[in-house]
């Protein structure tokens, strides 16, 4: 049974590029995560989803789904789009789980005078009336710096954060995952 699951897995992972249009690998100094975007940026939609492990046993998976077309801040080309990130948790240690749809959107600024440099962002909040299970509310925000080495792979450096408001009475927020970060992007 267990070599069914591992075999499954492997071949899972390996059709993974053949899907993909890139695998984004990033690291917190207490979080991994891992995510696989769909389609590139010369598509009309994009389509993600992400796995979030965080060394106090919280589990974190999410989807993305947002319209995107190129357009241009000032002259420097830009990529941007608009839609929803769903959002999942699973925390062990304190008992809690739920998760929210986000409305928000994100931008990429690439600047032309330094070629393989650009600037990206990302901010998406779900009230209350999006939200499920113990969470109230739910904000996420990226933010990062990312210089492209070779022709499909780029490195890159930010800040992560997101956040969920406990409904239970007197609860603290949670910070699901925060943290300076750093990673790599390879383009399929």
């Amino acid at each position: 049974m267990k070599v069914t699951r591992i075999s499954a897995l492997a071949l899972s992972l390996a059709a993974a590029p053949v899907f993909a249009a890139d695998l984004d690998l990033s690291l917190t100094n207490n979080s991994v995560k891992g995510q696989v975007n769909f389609f590139g940026a010369q598509n009309d939609i994009q389509l993600g989803t992400g796995y979030t492990y965080r060394d106090s046993r919280r589990h974190i998976g999410n989807v993305d789904f947002h319209a995107q077309g190129r357009t241009s801040i000032g002259n420097l080309p830009t990529t941007a789009g608009v839609g929803l990130k769903g959002v999942f948790y699973d925390e062990r240690r304190q008992n809690v789980d739920g998760g929210a749809v986000g409305l928000g959107g994100f931008a990429t600024v690439n600047v032309p005078d330094v070629p393989g440099l650009s600037f990206s962002g990302s901010l998406h909040y779900a009230p209350t009336i999006l939200s499920f299970g113990d969470s109230d509310d739910m904000t996420s925000l990226e933010l990062r710096g990312s210089y492209r080495v070779i022709r499909n792979a780029e490195v890159f450096a930010g800040y992560r954060y997101l956040n969920t408001e406990l409904d239970f009475a007197g609860s603290p927020d949670i910070n699901l995952d925060e943290g300076v970060l750093a990673g790599i992007k390879i383009f399929f």
